[in-house]
């Protein structure tokens, strides 16, 4: 069945009646070519489901008329990642892409000392995120923030399982997949094309983050940012 986002459609009433939004309505009317009875679901992002059929299969403005509803419950645990935006806005837009298909919570960004890009459109990003959503069939929209300084950024991170990826060039700190517990709150770090400064790992640390890697490999930004957001899916597969 085909997944459709409407952030305020009506509740209860089985009688109730909303529209799709314009990109939606065209999308389902002329790309899908649903008509009038064709059955459809609805999510608002917030874990409700809504299933309904087409009432008025029009491209501009299709209704429809919810029929159930269905709640799925948030998960057991939850994952945060926090990226330098890149050079590159391809990178992280597939990023946001992947991440939000793989499984994610909240992503946010900041700039960092050696962060080479300075301009950020959080708008892009959230029309990705609701794409990603609706094509993985997901009931949750995850939270895009906007970009912060990398100190503005330690200030909103709280819970105990907080982590900094970093490849040092001595002594390989403990693997990401080793130290994460189950049904945590994670909150992961990841530097810029240029890596975190010495002083931000020193923050970091002393902000109560643990300073993990995520393999023997150097990774690029979004790489790393995805590989994060897998590895602390794949401990509760």
């Amino acid at each position: 069945m085909h997944l459709f986002y409407q952030p305020n459609p009506p509740g209860g009433l089985k009688s109730d009646e909303s529209w799709l939004t314009e990109d939606d309505s065209r999308h389902a009317v002329k790309t899908l070519r649903l008509g009038t009875g064709d059955a459809i679901a609805v999510t608002d992002g917030h874990g409700n489901r809504h299933l309904a059929v087409i009432t008025q299969a029009d491209p501009r403005r299709c209704a429809y008329r919810i029929t159930d509803t269905q709640t799925t419950p948030p998960r057991p645990f939850s994952i945060r990642i926090c990226v330098a935006p890149t050079k590159n806005n391809d990178r992280i837009e597939w990023f946001v892409e992947k991440a939000v298909e793989v499984g994610i919570e909240r992503i946010s960004f900041f700039f960092g000392y050696h962060s080479e890009r300075r301009v950020f459109k959080r708008e892009r990003l959230e029309k990705i995120a609701v794409a990603a959503m609706k094509q993985s069939l997901q009931a949750y929209l995850p939270q895009i923030d906007d970009a912060v300084s990398f100190n503005e950024l330690l200030k909103t991170v709280d819970g105990p399982q907080r982590f900094i990826a970093h490849l040092p060039d001595g002594e390989m700190p403990a693997n990401l997949a080793r130290v994460a517990k189950p049904a945590g709150q994670y909150v992961v770090l990841i530097g810029p094309e240029g890596d975190f400064s010495g002083m931000e790992i020193e923050q970091a640390l002393a902000a109560g983050f643990q300073l993990v890697t995520l393999g023997p490999n150097r990774l690029r930004t979004e790489t790393a940012a995805l590989t994060a957001c897998q590895l602390l899916n794949f401990i509760h597969a």
